[in-house]
Protein backbone atom coordinates (compact mmCIF):
# COMPACT_ATOMS: atom_id res chain seq x y z
CA UNK A 1 0.00 0.00 0.00
CA UNK A 2 0.49 3.98 0.18
CA UNK A 3 2.88 5.48 2.66
CA UNK A 4 1.29 8.14 4.03
CA UNK A 5 2.73 11.65 5.32
CA UNK A 6 -0.32 11.78 7.15
CA UNK A 7 1.21 9.16 9.67
CA UNK A 8 4.07 11.80 10.30
CA UNK A 9 1.34 13.99 11.61
CA UNK A 10 -0.18 11.11 13.76
CA UNK A 11 3.00 10.31 15.56
CA UNK A 12 3.60 14.36 16.61
CA UNK A 13 0.07 13.73 18.53
CA UNK A 14 1.03 10.48 19.73
CA UNK A 15 4.23 12.40 21.43
CA UNK A 16 1.94 15.78 22.38
CA UNK A 17 2.45 16.15 26.56
CA UNK A 18 -1.21 17.56 26.26
CA UNK A 19 -2.30 14.74 24.20
CA UNK A 20 -6.42 14.56 23.76
CA UNK A 21 -8.51 11.57 22.02
CA UNK A 22 -8.26 12.52 18.45
CA UNK A 23 -10.93 12.71 15.92
CA UNK A 24 -9.54 12.01 12.21
CA UNK A 25 -12.08 13.27 9.26
CA UNK A 26 -12.29 12.82 5.48
CA UNK A 27 -14.27 11.43 3.01
CA UNK A 28 -15.15 8.22 2.43
CA UNK A 29 -12.77 6.27 0.84
CA UNK A 30 -9.56 7.80 1.21
CA UNK A 31 -7.89 5.46 3.57
CA UNK A 32 -8.29 6.74 6.88
CA UNK A 33 -8.90 2.69 8.28
CA UNK A 34 -6.00 1.83 6.85
CA UNK A 35 -3.79 4.56 8.07
CA UNK A 36 -4.81 4.41 11.46
CA UNK A 37 -3.90 0.71 11.75
CA UNK A 38 -0.52 1.34 10.11
CA UNK A 39 -0.26 4.11 12.84
CA UNK A 40 -0.88 1.81 15.34
CA UNK A 41 1.31 -1.10 13.54
CA UNK A 42 4.84 1.22 13.75
CA UNK A 43 3.77 3.03 16.69
CA UNK A 44 2.18 0.36 19.25
CA UNK A 45 2.70 -3.10 20.56
CA UNK A 46 -0.72 -3.53 20.49
CA UNK A 47 -4.15 -2.00 18.06
CA UNK A 48 -7.55 -2.64 19.76
CA UNK A 49 -10.09 -1.55 16.52
CA UNK A 50 -13.69 -1.65 16.81
CA UNK A 51 -16.07 0.02 13.92
CA UNK A 52 -19.39 0.96 15.30
CA UNK A 53 -20.66 0.93 11.48
CA UNK A 54 -20.59 -2.83 11.79
CA UNK A 55 -20.60 -3.71 15.44
CA UNK A 56 -23.36 -1.63 16.22
CA UNK A 57 -23.83 -3.73 19.58
CA UNK A 58 -20.47 -1.78 20.94
CA UNK A 59 -22.80 1.35 21.21
CA UNK A 60 -24.70 0.00 24.49
CA UNK A 61 -21.87 0.00 25.97
CA UNK A 62 -21.40 3.76 25.82
CA UNK A 63 -25.16 4.14 26.27
CA UNK A 64 -24.29 2.37 29.47
CA UNK A 65 -21.59 4.18 31.45
CA UNK A 66 -19.67 7.06 30.53
CA UNK A 67 -16.66 6.03 32.96
CA UNK A 68 -13.68 5.10 30.75
CA UNK A 69 -12.42 2.45 33.03
CA UNK A 70 -15.74 0.49 33.24
CA UNK A 71 -15.94 0.79 29.06
CA UNK A 72 -12.65 -0.05 28.79
CA UNK A 73 -12.00 -3.49 30.56
CA UNK A 74 -14.86 -4.91 28.50
CA UNK A 75 -13.64 -3.55 24.82
CA UNK A 76 -10.20 -5.54 26.08
CA UNK A 77 -12.33 -8.96 26.53
CA UNK A 78 -14.55 -8.13 22.74
CA UNK A 79 -11.55 -7.82 21.06
CA UNK A 80 -8.52 -10.13 22.73
CA UNK A 81 -5.88 -7.25 23.30
CA UNK A 82 -5.77 -5.94 27.02
CA UNK A 83 -6.11 -1.95 26.55
CA UNK A 84 -3.46 0.00 28.71
CA UNK A 85 -1.99 3.46 28.09
CA UNK A 86 1.89 2.10 27.39
CA UNK A 87 1.54 0.56 24.65
CA UNK A 88 -2.05 0.03 23.10
CA UNK A 89 -3.80 2.43 20.21
CA UNK A 90 -7.88 2.34 20.92
CA UNK A 91 -9.22 2.17 17.29
CA UNK A 92 -12.83 3.70 17.29
CA UNK A 93 -14.01 4.11 13.30
CA UNK A 94 -17.11 5.22 12.24
CA UNK A 95 -17.78 7.10 15.41
CA UNK A 96 -20.36 9.34 14.26
CA UNK A 97 -23.02 5.92 14.37
CA UNK A 98 -22.85 6.39 17.93
CA UNK A 99 -23.25 10.08 19.54
CA UNK A 100 -22.81 8.51 23.09
CA UNK A 101 -19.48 7.54 22.09
CA UNK A 102 -18.26 10.67 20.81
CA UNK A 103 -19.69 12.09 24.35
CA UNK A 104 -17.21 9.93 26.30
CA UNK A 105 -14.22 11.25 24.64
CA UNK A 106 -14.78 14.04 26.90
CA UNK A 107 -14.39 12.01 30.06
CA UNK A 108 -11.49 10.30 28.56
CA UNK A 109 -9.81 13.32 28.01
CA UNK A 110 -10.48 14.57 31.73
CA UNK A 111 -10.35 11.31 33.49
CA UNK A 112 -8.13 8.92 31.46
CA UNK A 113 -5.42 11.37 28.68
CA UNK A 114 -2.64 8.25 29.66
CA UNK A 115 -4.64 6.26 27.14
CA UNK A 116 -4.07 6.79 23.16
CA UNK A 117 -7.33 6.93 21.68
CA UNK A 118 -8.01 7.63 17.17
CA UNK A 119 -12.25 7.79 16.08
CA UNK A 120 -12.67 8.26 12.60
CA UNK A 121 -15.74 8.65 10.80
CA UNK A 122 -16.44 9.52 6.45
CA UNK A 123 -19.31 11.62 7.80
CA UNK A 124 -17.65 13.63 10.76
CA UNK A 125 -17.98 16.89 9.47
CA UNK A 126 -21.94 16.49 9.08
CA UNK A 127 -22.22 15.04 12.35
CA UNK A 128 -20.52 17.54 14.58
CA UNK A 129 -22.40 20.60 12.86
CA UNK A 130 -25.64 19.20 13.70
CA UNK A 131 -27.68 21.21 15.21
CA UNK A 132 -29.13 18.71 17.90
CA UNK A 133 -25.86 16.55 18.82
CA UNK A 134 -23.92 17.40 21.88
CA UNK A 135 -19.93 17.94 21.46
CA UNK A 136 -17.04 17.19 23.61
CA UNK A 137 -15.99 20.97 22.95
CA UNK A 138 -12.21 21.85 24.01
CA UNK A 139 -11.54 18.11 25.11
CA UNK A 140 -10.28 16.34 21.71
CA UNK A 141 -7.90 17.43 18.90
CA UNK A 142 -8.64 17.37 15.10
CA UNK A 143 -6.81 16.37 12.02
CA UNK A 144 -8.06 16.09 8.40
CA UNK A 145 -7.39 13.68 5.77
CA UNK A 146 -7.34 13.89 2.21
CA UNK A 147 -6.83 11.86 -0.90
CA UNK A 148 -3.29 10.61 -2.14
CA UNK A 149 -1.24 13.60 -3.27
CA UNK A 150 0.99 13.00 -6.21
CA UNK A 151 3.92 12.53 -4.39
CA UNK A 152 2.84 9.53 -2.32
CA UNK A 153 1.60 8.14 -5.67
CA UNK A 154 4.69 8.30 -7.14
CA UNK A 155 6.43 6.94 -4.00
CA UNK A 156 4.56 3.81 -4.44
CA UNK A 157 4.82 4.12 -8.20
CA UNK A 158 8.59 3.96 -8.78
CA UNK A 159 10.62 4.22 -5.91
CA UNK A 160 13.48 5.62 -7.36
CA UNK A 161 12.00 8.31 -9.34
CA UNK A 162 10.84 9.25 -6.40
CA UNK A 163 13.81 9.91 -4.48
CA UNK A 164 15.01 12.02 -7.28
CA UNK A 165 11.84 13.93 -6.79
CA UNK A 166 12.60 14.69 -3.20
CA UNK A 167 15.73 15.68 -4.08
CA UNK A 168 14.37 18.62 -6.15
CA UNK A 169 14.78 21.75 -3.61
CA UNK A 170 16.69 24.16 -6.07
CA UNK A 171 14.70 26.46 -8.36
CA UNK A 172 15.83 25.69 -11.74
CA UNK A 173 15.15 23.48 -14.77
CA UNK A 174 14.60 19.80 -14.50
CA UNK A 175 16.65 17.31 -16.63
CA UNK A 176 14.32 16.94 -20.00
CA UNK A 177 14.53 12.93 -19.30
CA UNK A 178 13.12 13.22 -15.88
CA UNK A 179 10.91 16.38 -16.59
CA UNK A 180 9.44 13.58 -19.21
CA UNK A 181 9.58 10.52 -16.78
CA UNK A 182 7.61 12.93 -13.79
CA UNK A 183 5.04 13.63 -16.76
CA UNK A 184 3.79 10.22 -17.63
CA UNK A 185 3.15 9.16 -14.20
CA UNK A 186 1.47 12.61 -13.18
CA UNK A 187 -0.95 11.79 -16.16
CA UNK A 188 -1.59 8.31 -14.58
CA UNK A 189 -2.08 10.19 -11.33
CA UNK A 190 -4.55 12.00 -13.29
CA UNK A 191 -6.40 9.57 -14.89
CA UNK A 192 -6.87 7.69 -11.44
CA UNK A 193 -7.24 10.26 -9.17
CA UNK A 194 -5.43 9.89 -5.41
CA UNK A 195 -8.21 7.01 -3.55
CA UNK A 196 -6.18 4.84 -2.75
CA UNK A 197 -7.67 1.80 -3.87
CA UNK A 198 -8.06 3.30 -7.82
CA UNK A 199 -4.75 4.36 -7.28
CA UNK A 200 -3.14 0.94 -7.04
CA UNK A 201 -5.33 -0.65 -9.69
CA UNK A 202 -3.53 2.13 -11.97
CA UNK A 203 -0.07 1.13 -10.14
CA UNK A 204 -1.15 -2.60 -10.92
CA UNK A 205 -0.52 -2.69 -14.30
CA UNK A 206 -2.08 0.07 -15.55
CA UNK A 207 -5.75 -1.45 -15.45
CA UNK A 208 -7.54 1.32 -16.80
CA UNK A 209 -10.69 -0.53 -16.32
CA UNK A 210 -10.73 -1.56 -12.72
CA UNK A 211 -9.91 1.87 -12.29
CA UNK A 212 -12.92 2.97 -14.21
CA UNK A 213 -15.24 0.11 -12.28
CA UNK A 214 -13.80 1.55 -8.68
CA UNK A 215 -14.71 5.11 -9.04
CA UNK A 216 -18.36 4.49 -10.81
CA UNK A 217 -18.77 2.05 -7.33
CA UNK A 218 -17.03 5.02 -5.01
CA UNK A 219 -19.20 7.31 -6.78
CA UNK A 220 -22.50 5.37 -5.74
CA UNK A 221 -21.42 4.96 -2.72
CA UNK A 222 -21.45 8.58 -1.78
CA UNK A 223 -24.56 8.89 -3.74
CA UNK A 224 -26.49 6.16 -1.46
CA UNK A 225 -24.74 8.23 1.51
CA UNK A 226 -27.02 11.11 0.36
CA UNK A 227 -30.07 8.82 1.01
CA UNK A 228 -29.04 6.96 3.85
CA UNK A 229 -28.28 10.06 5.99
CA UNK A 230 -30.51 13.21 4.98
CA UNK A 231 -34.38 13.39 4.65
CA UNK A 232 -35.32 12.34 0.88
CA UNK A 233 -36.14 16.42 -0.03
CA UNK A 234 -32.53 17.21 0.67
CA UNK A 235 -30.96 13.73 -0.42
CA UNK A 236 -32.46 14.59 -4.19
CA UNK A 237 -30.88 18.33 -3.59
CA UNK A 238 -27.54 17.40 -2.53
CA UNK A 239 -27.78 14.72 -5.75
CA UNK A 240 -28.37 17.53 -8.04
CA UNK A 241 -25.70 19.86 -6.56
CA UNK A 242 -23.12 17.07 -6.86
CA UNK A 243 -24.14 16.01 -10.30
CA UNK A 244 -23.78 19.75 -11.59
CA UNK A 245 -20.20 19.60 -10.90
CA UNK A 246 -18.81 18.91 -13.94
CA UNK A 247 -21.30 21.92 -15.61
CA UNK A 248 -20.32 24.00 -12.79
CA UNK A 249 -16.59 23.61 -13.71
CA UNK A 250 -17.14 23.46 -17.69
CA UNK A 251 -17.60 27.28 -17.47
CA UNK A 252 -14.83 29.64 -17.98
CA UNK A 253 -14.87 31.00 -14.95
CA UNK A 254 -15.64 28.43 -13.05
CA UNK A 255 -18.01 30.44 -10.85
CA UNK A 256 -20.68 28.72 -8.73
CA UNK A 257 -24.55 29.30 -10.47
CA UNK A 258 -27.50 27.44 -9.23
CA UNK A 259 -28.61 27.82 -12.20
CA UNK A 260 -27.03 25.23 -13.71
CA UNK A 261 -28.33 22.45 -10.73
CA UNK A 262 -31.83 22.86 -12.05
CA UNK A 263 -33.53 25.91 -14.03
CA UNK A 264 -34.93 28.02 -11.69
CA UNK A 265 -33.05 27.40 -8.64
CA UNK A 266 -32.82 29.52 -5.79
CA UNK A 267 -30.01 29.61 -3.44
CA UNK A 268 -32.01 29.17 -0.28
CA UNK A 269 -33.09 26.07 -1.95
CA UNK A 270 -29.83 24.40 -2.14
CA UNK A 271 -27.82 26.16 0.25
CA UNK A 272 -27.99 23.14 2.65
CA UNK A 273 -27.24 20.86 0.32
CA UNK A 274 -24.13 22.23 -0.59
CA UNK A 275 -23.25 22.59 3.43
CA UNK A 276 -23.63 18.69 3.40
CA UNK A 277 -21.86 17.68 0.43
CA UNK A 278 -18.68 20.54 2.10
CA UNK A 279 -19.35 19.11 5.68
CA UNK A 280 -18.88 15.49 4.06
CA UNK A 281 -15.59 16.26 2.95
CA UNK A 282 -16.56 15.55 -0.47
CA UNK A 283 -16.54 18.87 -2.11
CA UNK A 284 -14.38 22.19 -1.66
CA UNK A 285 -15.69 25.33 -1.83
CA UNK A 286 -13.38 28.67 -2.53
CA UNK A 287 -14.96 31.94 -1.66
CA UNK A 288 -14.30 34.77 -3.90
CA UNK A 289 -12.89 38.07 -2.35
CA UNK A 290 -13.98 41.75 -2.72
CA UNK A 291 -10.61 42.54 -3.31
CA UNK A 292 -7.19 41.17 -1.95
CA UNK A 293 -6.38 41.90 1.31
CA UNK A 294 -5.16 40.79 4.68
CA UNK A 295 -6.79 38.66 6.63
CA UNK A 296 -8.64 36.95 3.76
CA UNK A 297 -11.55 35.72 5.67
CA UNK A 298 -12.53 40.13 6.45
CA UNK A 299 -12.64 40.48 2.40
CA UNK A 300 -14.93 36.94 1.26
CA UNK A 301 -17.66 38.14 -1.01
CA UNK A 302 -20.31 35.06 0.33
CA UNK A 303 -22.27 34.94 -2.13
CA UNK A 304 -19.35 34.20 -5.08
CA UNK A 305 -17.67 31.06 -4.77
CA UNK A 306 -16.33 27.34 -7.01
CA UNK A 307 -17.20 24.62 -5.97
CA UNK A 308 -14.52 21.21 -6.67
CA UNK A 309 -14.12 17.62 -6.24
CA UNK A 310 -12.55 16.73 -3.19
CA UNK A 311 -10.86 14.40 -5.78
CA UNK A 312 -9.86 14.88 -9.59
CA UNK A 313 -10.52 11.26 -10.31
CA UNK A 314 -13.86 11.72 -9.08
CA UNK A 315 -14.81 14.89 -11.03
CA UNK A 316 -13.49 12.87 -14.06
CA UNK A 317 -15.67 10.29 -13.89
CA UNK A 318 -18.60 12.20 -12.38
CA UNK A 319 -18.21 13.60 -15.98
CA UNK A 320 -18.72 10.47 -17.62
CA UNK A 321 -15.10 11.65 -19.32
CA UNK A 322 -12.83 8.82 -20.89
CA UNK A 323 -9.39 8.48 -19.46
CA UNK A 324 -8.52 8.22 -22.81
CA UNK A 325 -8.67 11.92 -23.60
CA UNK A 326 -5.80 12.83 -21.32
CA UNK A 327 -3.53 10.93 -23.60
CA UNK A 328 -4.91 12.62 -26.78
CA UNK A 329 -4.93 16.71 -28.38
CA UNK A 330 -7.91 17.27 -28.48
CA UNK A 331 -9.26 21.87 -29.06
CA UNK A 332 -12.32 19.82 -27.07
CA UNK A 333 -11.13 19.26 -24.43
CA UNK A 334 -9.25 22.03 -23.44
CA UNK A 335 -11.32 23.76 -21.61
CA UNK A 336 -12.26 21.02 -18.74
CA UNK A 337 -8.64 20.03 -18.73
CA UNK A 338 -8.19 23.31 -16.85
CA UNK A 339 -10.32 22.39 -14.87
CA UNK A 340 -9.09 19.07 -13.58
CA UNK A 341 -5.63 20.66 -13.39
CA UNK A 342 -7.32 23.42 -11.57
CA UNK A 343 -8.75 20.86 -9.17
CA UNK A 344 -5.42 18.29 -8.61
CA UNK A 345 -3.49 21.83 -7.50
CA UNK A 346 -6.27 23.07 -5.40
CA UNK A 347 -5.67 19.42 -3.77
CA UNK A 348 -1.59 19.87 -3.54
CA UNK A 349 -2.69 23.43 -1.87
CA UNK A 350 -4.83 22.30 0.63
CA UNK A 351 -2.36 19.57 1.79
CA UNK A 352 0.13 22.70 2.50
CA UNK A 353 -1.85 25.72 2.95
CA UNK A 354 -5.06 24.10 5.26
CA UNK A 355 -8.33 25.90 3.64
CA UNK A 356 -6.93 29.31 3.86
CA UNK A 357 -7.30 29.40 -0.29
CA UNK A 358 -9.78 32.11 -2.40
CA UNK A 359 -10.07 33.45 -5.89
CA UNK A 360 -10.25 37.14 -6.70
CA UNK A 361 -12.24 38.48 -10.05
CA UNK A 362 -12.47 41.92 -10.94
CA UNK A 363 -15.04 43.19 -13.28
CA UNK A 364 -14.58 42.37 -17.05
CA UNK A 365 -10.71 42.45 -16.65
CA UNK A 366 -8.99 39.68 -14.88
CA UNK A 367 -9.80 36.71 -12.54
CA UNK A 368 -7.00 34.86 -10.45
CA UNK A 369 -7.13 31.09 -9.93
CA UNK A 370 -6.50 31.00 -6.40
CA UNK A 371 -5.03 33.17 -3.67
CA UNK A 372 -2.74 31.49 -0.84
CA UNK A 373 -1.11 33.70 1.97
CA UNK A 374 2.42 32.79 3.02
CA UNK A 375 4.40 35.35 5.75
CA UNK A 376 1.29 37.45 5.54
CA UNK A 377 1.98 37.95 2.02
CA UNK A 378 -0.49 37.08 -0.99
CA UNK A 379 -0.02 35.18 -3.72
CA UNK A 380 -1.86 34.94 -6.79
CA UNK A 381 -1.84 31.38 -8.98
CA UNK A 382 -2.72 30.76 -12.23
CA UNK A 383 -3.05 27.32 -13.28
CA UNK A 384 -2.44 26.40 -16.86
CA UNK A 385 -3.51 22.55 -17.98
CA UNK A 386 -0.28 22.03 -21.14
CA UNK A 387 2.43 24.43 -22.13
CA UNK A 388 0.35 27.40 -23.50
CA UNK A 389 0.70 30.62 -20.75
CA UNK A 390 -1.02 33.11 -22.66
CA UNK A 391 -3.30 35.19 -20.23
CA UNK A 392 -3.60 38.30 -19.33
CA UNK A 393 -5.01 38.13 -15.79
CA UNK A 394 -2.06 37.38 -13.90
CA UNK A 395 -0.33 40.44 -15.64
CA UNK A 396 -3.49 42.27 -14.69
CA UNK A 397 -3.04 41.83 -11.11
CA UNK A 398 0.73 42.91 -10.85
CA UNK A 399 -0.48 46.28 -12.30
CA UNK A 400 -3.46 46.48 -9.88
CA UNK A 401 -1.61 45.01 -6.42
CA UNK A 402 1.88 44.38 -7.18
CA UNK A 403 2.53 41.07 -5.46
CA UNK A 404 6.46 40.17 -4.30
CA UNK A 405 5.45 36.83 -5.90
CA UNK A 406 3.58 35.34 -8.59
CA UNK A 407 2.84 31.36 -9.63
CA UNK A 408 2.18 29.89 -12.39
CA UNK A 409 1.66 26.03 -12.70
CA UNK A 410 1.97 24.54 -16.32
CA UNK A 411 3.53 21.78 -18.40
CA UNK A 412 6.47 23.98 -18.62
CA UNK A 413 9.96 23.46 -16.95
CA UNK A 414 11.19 24.63 -13.23
CA UNK A 415 11.48 27.99 -13.19
CA UNK A 416 12.24 31.68 -11.32
CA UNK A 417 11.44 34.69 -13.63
CA UNK A 418 11.34 37.96 -11.73
CA UNK A 419 8.87 37.32 -9.39
CA UNK A 420 7.03 35.03 -11.58
CA UNK A 421 7.33 31.28 -10.19
CA UNK A 422 6.69 28.63 -12.75
CA UNK A 423 5.90 25.01 -11.70
CA UNK A 424 5.25 21.81 -13.32
CA UNK A 425 2.15 20.73 -12.43
CA UNK A 426 3.87 17.11 -10.92
CA UNK A 427 5.91 19.09 -8.36
CA UNK A 428 2.71 21.36 -6.91
CA UNK A 429 3.03 18.96 -4.09
CA UNK A 430 6.39 21.41 -3.74
CA UNK A 431 4.81 24.66 -3.76
CA UNK A 432 5.16 25.70 -0.22
CA UNK A 433 9.17 24.58 -0.49
CA UNK A 434 9.57 26.55 -3.61
CA UNK A 435 7.99 29.70 -2.30
CA UNK A 436 10.39 29.54 0.89
CA UNK A 437 13.63 28.91 -1.63
CA UNK A 438 12.72 31.55 -3.69
CA UNK A 439 13.84 34.49 -1.20
CA UNK A 440 11.03 36.54 -2.12
CA UNK A 441 8.88 36.90 0.75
Amino acid sequence: MFRRKIIEQLKEWKDKRDRKPLLLSGARQIGKTWVLKEFGKECFDNVAYFSLDKETSICQLFQTTKDPFRILPQLSILCGVEINPQNTLLIIDEIQECPEALQTLKYFCEDAPEYAIVCAGSLLGVYLNHENQSFPVGKVNHLSMYPLTFAEFLDTYDSNLYSYYQQINEIAPIPQIFFDKLKEVYLYYCVCGGMPEVAMNMIDGCDVTAVETKLKDIINDYSRDFIKYTKPVLANRIDQVWQSLPSQLSRENRKFVYQLVRPGARAREYEDALTWLQRAGVVYKINALTKPGLPLKAYDDLSTFKIYAVDMGILRKLAEMDAVLYYQESPMFSEFKGALAENAVLHSLINQFDNSIRYWASEYKAEIDFLIVENNEIIPIEVKADTNISGKSIIQYEKDFHPKLRIRYSMLNLKLDGNMLNIPLFLADKTKLFVSNSNLL
